[in-house]
């Protein structure tokens, strides 16, 4: 079984994946929306296959089905209070993208910006024109939105990590720590670039960036690795709270978000690729 200090360094190396995102700040300021949708496509699928089979099936062999389920339900509530609380972190990078690339003109994304423009205005956080001449002042509120969405998200996402690798399932946990690195570089580069913009240097926006997921994700994990170590019959509800907020995440943010702009057949086709690989995971590998 692995240890809390494993635990701790797959955690951080998962959320320190955020700073991959910031790197291209040094070449450039545009994200790809395929390689966009098609990342969140594969981290959706991969995080959909570990939410039920590092989570949820072995809650259900270890505890009773109420456990589980009452396990899922708060934990997809946390998740949906937390976007309550802090802006829809997909639809800030969603917008950040669409700065980035105001030529595209597909049905999809028009409907998409608009979406986002609406709730950006409708909480005070948009200057109304869409670009860059907000200034200074509205590229530090949109950084420090985004990277306060990536330090909330992260703590659910470590928790399930922590909580797999206290179950066992050390491959499961592997696995489920790849897809939410994955998930975090286009999240760190949707946090680098309007800080960037507010004249920090390009190593303390790599810097900051990286620290939005590299502090809350380990710490996360090495709570809900250390709480299901010491109270054992915790880990049903602890994986069906992990297993919730994933799944909430999951329909709530990286789907729709990764079919806002045309290139919702390959994030489809990754989704599939991504809940393959934790079949293969799980089932072929019988971890």
């Amino acid at each position: 079984m692995a240890s809390l200090s494993d635990v701790v360094v797959v955690a951080f190396l998962a959320g320190a994946a955020t700073g991959l995102g910031a790197l291209p700040v040094f070449v450039t300021d545009r994200i790809s929306h395929r390689f966009y949708d098609a990342a969140l496509g594969l981290a959706a699928g991969i995080m959909f296959g570990a939410a039920v089979f590092a989570l949820v099936v072995p809650g259900l062999e270890l505890g009773s089905l109420w456990e589980v389920v009452l396990g899922i339900l708060l934990g997809s509530v946390f998740l949906l209070v937390a976007n309550r609380l802090v802006p829809h972190v997909h639809l800030l990078i969603s917008d950040e993208a669409d700065r980035s690339y105001p030529q595209s003109t597909s049905a999809e994304a028009v409907v998409g910006a608009r979406k986002v423009r609406s709730a950006l205005e409708h909480s005070g956080e948009n200057g109304g024109d869409g670009g860059d001449s907000g200034g200074s002042s509205e590229n530090s509120r949109q950084a420090m939105l985004v990277g306060s969405a990536i330090t909330i998200h992260n703590v659910p996402e470590g928790l399930a990590i922590g909580i797999a690798f206290a179950g066992g399932l050390e491959g499961v946990g592997i696995a489920l720590a790849i897809a939410i690195a994955i998930q975090n570089v286009p999240d760190g580069f949707a946090m680098a670039i309007p800080a960037s913009r507010t004249g920090l240097s390009k190593a303390k926006t790599v810097l900051y960036t990286t620290l939005s997921g590299a502090i809350p994700e380990p710490i996360a994990a090495a709570f809900g690795f250390a709480l299901v170590a010491v109270v054992t019959g915790l880990f049903p509800l602890a994986a069906g709270f992990a297993a919730g907020t994933m799944i909430a995440v999951i329909f709530r943010e990286l789907i729709p978000a990764s079919h806002g702009h045309g290139y919702a057949d390959i994030a489809t086709l990754t989704f599939v690729a991504g809940f393959i690989i934790m079949v293969v995971v799980d089932v072929g590998l019988a971890v």
